[in-house]
């Protein structure tokens, strides 16, 4: 019972990040703009809201600007992907160059050239409650509201309609840009908070592989999930045990296993997934136009 326990609050722990993140996402495609750079405003995220917390000591402030580290990124991705029409795909992965690089510059600007920051005191960490980190419970209440917003109100369906439509939604007289901008910000913002949920939360500082492909993995929950709120937060529940599973089997002196192997499970389970589902969903009709 205590295993399986312990199994459930890593699961829900390591979770979170990969939701916002995710989730974060599948408002973006589901507005019809491929977001790829949820990495790099994961990494600035991470970074600002580690920044913000120890100057301030205040983790609520750290993880708003984490959300704000991974808008800046996404208001870049907007100018070049929708007003300029560039190519979204190499628009986001300049931001994940540039949202790694940027966290490294300023980490060492602002701690005397190292690329991490000191850890955090624990009154500057995300508070815990009934065992886990108010992180968790946002990041249920977030797929919920989410869920709404594509199912009850009329955002949603504009959302959804300029992702799948776009043609057809200007002629019915939306503003197709305006629905995708508000698409992709807020995945820049809600990747940014799961970046903020890393380092003020469950690691307790910023590091340069602190995110380690977190990006990447939210992206192919979001693909499992068929761009669907509340099966993309599901599919993150099982990368989120995947990882849980490597830091069960690697405390067990009884089991004998490479550590090295286990810490590749999460990436291959991805790999696995997507080799597996990609044909079997199906995107929003106009994404990446």
């Amino acid at each position: 019972m205590k295993e399986l326990l312990f199994l459930i609050s890593t699961t829900l722990m390591y979770s979170t990040p990969l939701i916002f993140t995710a989730l974060g996402g599948v408002l973006s495609e589901k507005s019809g703009i491929i977001n790829i750079g949820l990495e790099g405003m994961m990494t600035l995220g991470a970074f600002s809201a580690s920044l913000v917390a120890l100057k301030t000591g205040n983790p609520w402030l750290g993880l708003l600007a984490g959300g704000l580290g991974g808008l800046f990124l996404s208001i870049i991705h907007a100018i070049a992907s929708i007003k300029y029409k560039g190519n979204q795909v190499v628009s986001g992965m300049a931001m994940n160059f540039l949202g790694s690089g940027l966290a490294i510059f300023l980490s060492r600007l602002f701690f005397d050239g190292t690329s991490m920051t000191p850890p955090l005191d624990l009154d500057k960490k995300i508070p815990v409650y009934l065992g886990q980190y108010a992180t968790v419970y946002l990041a249920i209440l977030l797929t919920g509201f989410i869920w709404f917003i594509f199912s009850k109100t009329v955002l949603g369906l504009r959302l959804i309609s300029v992702g799948e439509h776009p043609k057809s939604a200007d002629a019915a007289g939306l503003n197709v840009s305006l629905y995708k901008t508000i698409g992709v910000l807020s995945s820049g913002f809600l990747a940014g908070i799961g970046g903020a949920s890393l380092s003020i939360a469950i690691v307790s500082n910023f590091r340069p592989t602190l995110i380690s492909g977190q990006g990447f993995i939210a992206i192919a929950a979001l693909i499992f999930g068929k761009w669907r709120p509340v099966q993309t937060a599901f599919a993150c529940l099982f990368f989120g045990f995947s990882q849980a599973l490597v830091i069960f089997i690697g405390g067990k002196e009884e089991i004998h296993i490479s550590s090295q192997l286990l810490s590749i499970l999460p990436y291959a389970l991805t790999l696995i997934l997507l080799v597996g589902f990609m044909g079997k969903t199906t995107s929003p009709s106009a994404l990446g136009e």
